[in-house]
């Protein structure tokens, strides 16, 4: 293993799991295992969802949902900040045409 490689090991729904990622990444590594043990642990207590690899699959959706939703309103946001900078950069030029004062 080279210099700038880590193992590491971490539980979820107490299992443990080794790992080799690059150290620059291992506390994300970890963040990131603790966030889905504590989706996991979510979705097992609440006794709907049985077995390991399905409360995986569960959890699997759930992120990956969460995922989408913040991507579609990320693409909402830019769409919104688009139209406006668009619009603004409109009356800009033809302010700059007309030689008016601009009022925003």
């Amino acid at each position: 293993m080279s210099g700038d490689t880590a193992r590491v090991s971490v539980r979820i729904l107490e299992k443990e799991y080794q790992f080799a990622c690059p150290a620059s990444e291992q506390n994300d590594l970890i963040r990131s295992a603790e966030f889905l043990n504590a989706r996991m642990k979510q979705i097992r207590d609440t006794g709907s969802v049985v077995g390991t690899d399905r409360i995986a699959v569960m959890a699997a959706l759930n992120l990956a949902n969460d995922l989408l939703k913040d991507r579609n309103r990320d693409s909402s946001h830019e769409s919104r900040f688009g139209t406006r900078l668009k619009v603004l950069r409109e009356r800009v030029e033809s302010a700059l045409e007309d030689g008016k004062q601009l009022e925003l």
